[in-house]
């Protein structure tokens, strides 16, 4: 069939597969909004799930809920060790930009500004030369004495009311997305739960939605103990066999294509239910397929063809950033759980290695910080990408 028309290719479509099945989580999220904008108290909300199961994409579809709702939004991914200021500082601008143009003073508006860009500046160590420090680009006067402290909890505290302030002047709010939130550094993770508590308090119109993997509610709870109060916390797993069905049907109809019985079922079979797996295979099968109905020949055909496109761009490229010794922990996690995705025990992978458990420390621990692994409970350790085991096994 024609590959131009393909609804599965990257960018296509108007409902990626991973917004399939997701109608739940959009509904709850409208409710928020409402309810936030309206000064009535409602927690701040933290999607989890395993790599392919589409966090990413229905963060961004929650921030353009946002806008259209008339709120300030601004988006940001975490990265191991780097500082929260400079990124949050831009997602803040954006943010404030947003609402801006609804504001009807635009002193209101930069001071606000000011305040963030106080906040900002405080990302350089005390002493740096001026040429070191990282400038914001808020095109306002600096407002000394609010969010400045360099006390990272204390000046979120502080610049988060700001910001709310100027939206609950519109009858709106602001929502903080972000993603990889588990990356975030301990001090920055506190911080983010003392400023949810403070504004949960007052009830100000900011909302944090945080995406990550399985294990960061874990995180989230050592850093505060009482994040359990701050954040609703939605799991995002693979798609039942319907709502697979359906983000395969839905956009082969727009291109008046199909899918028959059969094939649907090798392509649930083969995909597992995850969003990313089955626009790989949706993908494949319409490129492989002569005409509409595309059916179990056609998948049987493009199935090594999405395998070998999700073992270069899905699974190699996270393998290669493994070291030796972090392979080695790898492989034998795949061999003892027989590639099926489901945790294994931390002694069991010694003595399959035949290794003392705390010379595997150093590996598994550096898989955590990678987000190859996570530990699914205490003596366990998973996958954080479905079917990686599978795909090991077959490297031999």
């Amino acid at each position: 069939m024609d590959p131009v028309r393909n609804p599965f290719a990257p960018g296509a479509g108007q409902r990626p597969p991973e917004l399939a099945g997701r109608d739940r989580e959009l509904d709850a999220f409208e409710i928020v909004l409402e309810r936030v904008a309206r000064g009535r108290p409602e927690r701040s909300l933290v999607l989890t799930g395993l790599r392919g199961v589409g966090k990413t994409v229905l963060l961004g579809e929650l921030r353009s809920m946002t806008v259209r709702a008339g709120w300030g939004a601004g988006k940001i991914e975490a990265r191991p060790d780097a500082d929260l200021r400079r990124p949050l500082s831009a997602a803040l601008h954006r943010a404030i930009r947003d609402l801006a143009v609804r504001h009807p003073d635009a002193d209101r508006v930069d001071e606000v500004l000011g305040v963030l860009k106080a906040f900002a500046l405080r990302s350089a160590p005390d002493g740096a030369k001026l040429r070191d420090r990282w400038q914001p680009g808020i095109d306002v006067a600096v407002r000394s004495g609010r969010a400045d402290s360099g006390d990272i909890e204390i000046d979120l505290v502080e610049l988060f009311t700001e910001v709310a302030a100027l939206a609950a002047d519109l009858e709106a709010g602001v929502a903080v997305l972000i993603d990889e939130m588990q990356d975030l550094r301990p001090d920055d993770i506190s911080a983010l739960c003392a400023a949810c508590h403070e504004l949960s308090q007052s009830r100000s119109p900011l909302v944090v939605v945080g995406a990550g993997l399985p294990h960061l509610p874990a995180v989230l709870s050592a850093s505060k103990s009482y994040s359990e109060r701050l954040f609703t916390y939605v799991r995002i797993g693979q798609l039942d066999r319907e709502d697979a069905d359906f983000a395969l049907l839905a956009p082969a109809e727009r291109e008046d294509a199909s899918f028959d019985a059969d094939a649907l079922d090798l392509l649930y079979e083969a995909s597992g239910g995850y969003p990313y797996f089955v626009q790989a295979y949706g993908k494949a099968a319409w490129d492989a397929a002569p005409r509409s109905p595309i059916g179990p020949a056609d998948v049987k055909m493009a199935a090594p063809e999405a395998e070998a496109e999700l073992a270069v761009g899905f699974f190699g490229s996270r393998f290669e950033r493994a070291t030796p010794a972090e392979r080695e922990y790898l492989r034998a996690m795949a061999e003892l759980t027989g590639g099926r995705d489901e945790p294994v025990g931390t002694s069991g992978i010694a003595d399959h290695l035949q290794r003392r458990a705390s010379s595997l420390s150093p590996a598994r621990d550096s898989l955590m910080k990678k987000g190859l692994v996570f530990s699914a409970q205490r003596g366990q350790i998973a996958f954080t990408v479905p079917h990686f085991g599978r795909y090991l096994l077959a490297q031999g």
